[in-house]
């Protein structure tokens, strides 16, 4: 009797953190979203403005569908609140499809389609996420008006620091490699690893 009600407690334990661990919103495109995602006009150059009127920095997340490390970044990264706070508070963030075939006007003013612009902007990976810089403007190319580029998928303390390097202005000053081994030994004297942060 004991091992079946230990069982039954067990199931219910495990099936509640499996319910909560899949509140993960899906769009009709198939792609995971965030309630703080921006909901895109279609026209980054409407979206930068946006950003900018908010006195935060635009950051595009490209992903896919069938993308395994999109999903992680969800099902992980974004559901630290450390991230999420600190993309919340600096950032207005834009989520576009490698894929797509949504139409979108680019930064410079030319109408084509997600794909379309992926291939022009060399954006071949997901996920890739691209943070513009505060004092673009609009008609700029995206190479002409990125700050930073990130292809692939960073474990959860790397990206926050990232997002930290630049939510806090010190790209402005310092390589980015010196700080992450900055912020990871600063995590390691605390006693923590940062491989399971």
């Amino acid at each position: 009797m004991l091992r079946l009600l230990l069982g039954s407690f067990l199931t219910c334990i495990w099936l509640g953190q499996a319910a909560a661990a899949d509140q993960t919103l899906v769009g009709e495109d198939g792609l995971h979203k965030q309630i703080w995602y921006l909901q895109s006009t279609g026209d980054l150059r409407r979206d930068l403005h946006k950003a900018n009127t908010d006195g935060k920095t635009l950051m595009l997340v490209i992903e896919q569908l069938g993308c395994a490390y999109c999903v992680e970044m969800h099902a992980r990264n974004f559901q630290r609140a450390e991230i999420v706070d600190v993309i919340k508070a600096s950032f207005v963030v834009v989520q576009l499809d490698l894929r797509g075939d949504d139409p979108v006007v680019d930064f410079d003013g030319q109408i084509t389609t997600e794909a379309s612009m992926m291939r022009k902007w060399g954006v071949f990976t997901t996920p890739t996420t691209i943070v513009l810089r505060n004092d673009a403007a609009v008609g700029l190319s995206l190479q002409d008006a990125q700050a930073f580029r990130l292809p692939g998928y960073l474990k959860p303390f790397e990206h926050l620091a990232v997002l930290d390097y630049f939510a806090t202005g010190a790209f402005k000053t310092e390589e980015l490699r010196p700080y992450m081994r900055a912020k990871l030994d600063a995590l390691v004297s605390q006693g923590f690893d940062p491989a399971n942060w």
